[in-house]
């Protein structure tokens, strides 16, 4: 399946806990002030690119602990990192745990998903989600792996079977 992406990174240590291969999804609806990467906020940009290549070039990296997906605006695009989660958990070689960001809080995402735009699919697929738009005005470098505040860093299987977000601390 194809996938927009505005780029990746084979080795990161800035996305997550771990070393983790990093999907910058392109196309984001919520334009936050301040966004770090508003390159990818137009959904005609990036470049397509098929999962399975993506996948491929991701076990093939035995330090990984983990895959991220960022943007742009994942949810956007919930089919393809859906499939691509599906890969990732398939994967006999070694285990990788899966985060995503989103502009969503984890509630919008429970309260608006359909059958049609694949939110709760995705969600099932996920280890751990970090919510919620940047905010400029609550920015900080004290939260390991969120931009400001008002962002969570949620167990989405916990919250799932619970019915309401349920943070944790990401180390």
């Amino acid at each position: 399946m194809l996938l927009r992406i505005a780029g990746r990174v084979g080795e990161s240590i800035v996305d997550g806990p771990g070393i983790r291969y990093v999907v910058f999804v392109q196309g984001c609806p919520h334009h936050c002030e301040g966004c770090h990467n508003p390159e990818t906020w137009s959904f005609d940009g990036g470049e397509l690119i098929d999962t399975a290549k993506i996948f491929d070039e991701m076990t093939s990296d035995p330090l990984l602990d983990g895959v991220t997906f960022s943007g742009g605006e994942p949810f956007c695009q919930c089919a393809a990192l859906t499939e691509m989660a599906d890969m990732i958990r398939a994967f006999k070689g070694f285990a990788l745990n899966i985060i995503s960001y989103t502009g969503f809080t984890f509630e919008e995402l429970v309260d608006k998903a359909t059958l049609e735009n694949g939110y709760m699919e995705l969600l099932k697929r996920l280890d751990v989600l970090v919510d919620g738009k940047f905010v400029l005005s609550e920015r900080t470098l004290e939260l390991p792996f969120r931009g400001s505040r008002n962002q969570r860093y949620i167990d989405v299987p916990a919250s799932l079977k619970a019915g309401f977000a349920v943070e944790i601390s990401p180390f």
